[in-house]
């Protein structure tokens, strides 16, 4: 009897074990479901990059952590090269890109994008041996653009720039060492990114604006159909910049950079067309 009141004890224990551990499990699994899982690639400060720690830091981060409250979710940043965000989305292995990504004709061929957050514009980089002292100069055979591979300038060069030969490398400081070095005459990018970028090789290289052309939009990317989250991010956008949320990350972050497109005339990134 006692053999029988003894094992029946074991078996309710264990029981209630198991029970137990299938309720923490299914809490994880729960926890797990709602994080929003936010792609970038954490190598273009001061909008998407790392701390001294390791840690996502920047403007895109802030964004990303801000929407994540206003949904009430925990937000998992992943770092993706690139050429791997979209694929990224189309696999599912994020929810949604936040990434300086500009919105073009054929990125909305393969993700839906937000409303617009900021505009940027472009700018070019070009080495002091080039010949280049306007933009206009630019267009002429045995011309070499260092361009970042999947960016826009690539498509902007090819339609208004057609006689350059374009030299795709795989990040933004690859190119700059391309004209650096002299052996690219120019590298297109946004132009606070060429002003940063000139800042660090003033001696043999200078910025060339590009006049007459329009704002390219950044916006949040997500997979085909996510429709639900789209407007989400649509009605996060509006409530933070009627609050003031993007005027405060331009004091944060590019306080000197929001003093120098003033002082030249030019229009800053949260600023709308």
């Amino acid at each position: 009897m006692k053999n029988h009141t003894r094992l029946m004890r074991i078996l309710s224990a264990v029981l209630v074990l198991m029970l137990t551990g299938s309720l923490m499990a299914g809490c994880s699994t729960g926890s797990g479901k709602n994080t929003l899982k936010i792609g970038m690639e954490l190598a273009f400060p001061p909008f998407e990059t790392k701390n001294d720690a390791g840690e996502p830091f920047g403007i895109s981060v802030d964004i990303a952590n801000a929407f994540g409250a206003y949904l009430g979710r925990p937000v998992e940043i992943q770092n993706i090269a690139w050429d791997g965000l979209i694929p990224a989305l189309e696999t599912g292995k994020v929810d949604m890109v936040i990434s300086s990504m500009t919105i073009t004709e054929s990125r909305a061929l393969t993700v839906d994008f937000s409303d617009p957050y900021a505009w940027a514009y472009l700018a070019l980089l070009v080495n002091t041996k080039s010949g280049i002292e306007k933009a206009a100069d630019f267009n002429k055979a045995g011309r070499v653009l260092a361009a970042k591979k999947g960016t826009s300038a690539v498509e902007f060069t090819q339609k208004n720039y057609p006689l350059v030969e374009i030299r795709q490398l795989t990040s933004e400081s690859a190119c700059v060492t391309e004209v650096s070095q002299d052996k690219a005459d120019a590298f297109m990018y946004d132009q606070l990114s060429i002003y940063r970028n000139y800042l660090q090789f003033p001696g043999n290289t200078k910025v060339v604006y590009i006049p007459d052309q329009q704002a390219q939009a950044w916006g949040a990317a997500f997979k085909k159909g996510n429709s639900d989250l789209v407007t989400k991010m649509n009605l996060f956008i509006e409530k933070y910049r009627s609050e003031g949320g993007f005027d405060k990350l331009g004091d944060k972050y590019l306080a000197d950079e929001k003093t120098f497109f003033k002082a030249n005339g030019l229009k800053f990134f949260f600023e709308k067309p």
